[in-house]
């Protein structure tokens, strides 16, 4: 295969130095059953219940030497949880052959003595997990896959929610929140127990997480396959994590031919540059040929130009850039009750990305009336990003119908491209006082080589401590808790980001990734091709040399 000859640009390498994130493993020790499923703690030492030889454990939390041991109440104990006072216990009831005649039970047990002082039927057949809030018992069904809030009195159902993901396992009780593992993705889940949103995505420690209890800052688990209980630390200072580093060349090429009869003159292509971010590190960057310069819109955003004089009937002008680049799978772990108010926003992100502009409308009564539908809490900026976000996930649906209207008609429509969402997102953020943008990027459309000629834009929102958050509002309509949060704070690694920008920019205009300019002296037909090709690093090495 031929290749362009490209001239080089010099492109400063960095090493991005991540401080600790959530999903720490602290510590780690053995447990003394093979089968263990629940884990509960009692103030002074943990409890974990063996689903094979139906034994209670209580352990030292230093080094998990046993401080007692009882039998369980039933004969598949799953799950365990402490309400201050007494210990309970969650069993499968195999005592009918048939599975859909067998029934959950729920034992309030004694720790002194192991004796059951209550038990009250589950809320399904199938419970796998267990926790207190202080004042009623939640329970995880795999069977029905669902979240259960019951009365410790009777068992009386009070709320039920979707379970986030396919096989939920242990629960547990933060103080505010509620936690879940998943056994089908080795995950651990951060859920609202108002409305089942998943706050937070963090890895399991091990391959078979189950039981789950709080203390303090960290979330311990109990692990079936690995006979251990491990600390995952929660509450770290790092914003982020990065995972799955991909490495690539990306070749972005902005193509014009002139089919005439007349000519085009003062013709200027604009490439966007993408650079170093959370989810990205720009090895290089070649171009066919050097640009005409090097600009700056008032976003900050760096483009190449490049200028032809005229076009003339038959020619084309091809403008085209190599990128070579490490892109990462970067999760966001955000705290609703750490994020701050509006003012503790910089001043100088509030003046420049609060501000109006053509495609938002934000004093449009529709933009206005929505804003006020969907925002419950308005003085915290995590709330307001997550509302809307929610708010437009139930609202619109993605469509591609036309061009990119302005925000108030795309919500009135209620469908749109994904470019329409990201208008409509930042116009009802900016409305109710947060500042939002948004990223343009080329995407990676399979595992090795492939062609991008759609593009994919969504929006970045500004939390305080956390900084330009990710959200996709086009790609939120999933059926799943867990999926509605995989757009909200994360980034796989299939994206070069071109574009940061507020909108209107004096070279790309709304466009992203590439745009230009033209005069023509008579009547001319112009073909425009705009294309992004993505190649696996090793298959290019040494191409351009």
């Amino acid at each position: 295969m031929k290749k362009t000859c490209l001239a080089a640009a010099t492109i400063l390498l960095f090493a991005l130095a991540l401080p600790a994130a959530p999903g720490r493993v602290a510590k780690r020790f053995a447990v003394p059953s093979e089968c263990a499923t629940g884990l509960a703690f009692d103030g002074e030492a943990f409890w974990t219940v063996d689903m094979e030889t139906d034994k209670l454990y209580r352990l030292d939390p230093a080094d998990g030497r046993v401080l007692a041991e009882f039998d369980a109440p039933g004969y598949f104990c799953t799950a365990l949880a402490w309400d201050g006072r007494s210990l309970w216990a969650a069993d499968m009831d195999f005592t009918n052959t048939s599975a859909e005649e067998y029934c959950g039970k729920l034992y309030q047990l004694d720790p002194k003595t192991g004796r059951t002082l209550k038990v009250i039927m589950a809320p399904a057949s199938d419970p796998q997990g267990l926790a207190w809030d202080g004042v009623s018992l939640w329970v995880s069904d795999n069977g029905t896959r669902e979240l259960f809030q019951v009365s410790p009195d009777d068992g009386t159902t009070i709320k039920t929610l979707k379970a986030p993901a396919g096989d939920p396992r242990g629960l547990a009780w933060d103080g505010r929140f509620l936690w879940l593992a998943d056994r089908s993705e080795d995950e651990l889940y951060r859920i609202d127990p108002e409305s089942g949103r998943v706050l937070m995505i963090l890895p399991a420690p091990g391959p078979h997480s189950w039981g789950l209890t709080w203390i303090k800052d960290s979330l311990w688990v109990a692990d079936y396959q690995k006979d251990e209980v491990a600390q995952v630390v929660v509450f770290e200072d790092g914003a982020f994590t990065r995972s799955h580093p991909r490495e690539a060349v990306v070749t972005i090429t902005h193509d014009i031919i002139n089919f005439g009869p007349g000519t085009v003159i003062d013709l200027d292509a604009y490439l966007a540059l993408p650079k170093n971010r959370s989810t990205q590190e720009i090895r290089s960057i070649d171009y066919s040929r050097p640009p005409d310069g090097r600009l700056t819109d008032r976003w900050g955003q760096d483009v190449a130009r490049f200028r032809r004089e005229s076009l003339k009937p038959g020619e084309r002008a091809v403008s085209k850039m190599r990128v070579r680049a490490t892109i990462y799978d970067v999760m966001y772990h955000l705290f609703p009750e750490k994020a701050g108010s509006l003012e503790d926003i910089p001043a100088d992100i509030r003046a420049r990305f609060l501000a109006d502009d053509d495609k938002y409308r934000l004093k449009d009564p529709v933009i206005q009336a929505a804003v006020r539908e969907a925002v419950h809490d308005p003085d915290n900026p995590y709330w307001i990003a997550r509302d809307i976000y929610d708010y437009l996930r139930l609202k619109m649906e993605y469509k591609r119908i036309g061009g990119w209207d302005i925000a108030p008609t795309v919500l009135q429509r209620g469908s749109g491209s994904c470019s329409e969402y990201a208008f409509v997102y930042i116009a009802m953020c900016r409305a109710a006082g947060l500042p939002a943008r948004y990223v343009g990027s080329v995407v990676a459309r399979g595992e090795e080589a492939s062609f991008d000629f759609v593009y994919h834009r969504w929006v970045e929102v500004y939390l305080p401590g956390a900084g330009w958050i990710p959200v996709d509002p086009s790609g939120g309509d999933m059926e799943s808790p867990r999926g509605q949060a995989m757009y909200f704070g994360h980034l796989d690694n299939r994206f070069l980001i071109t574009t940061e920008s507020g909108g209107g920019s004096e070279y790309l205009k709304w466009d992203y990734n590439t745009s230009e300019t033209w005069q023509a002296d008579g009547r001319v037909q112009l073909r425009l091709e705009m294309m992004a090709q993505w190649e696996p690093a090793g298959r290019v090495e040494g191409a351009g040399k």
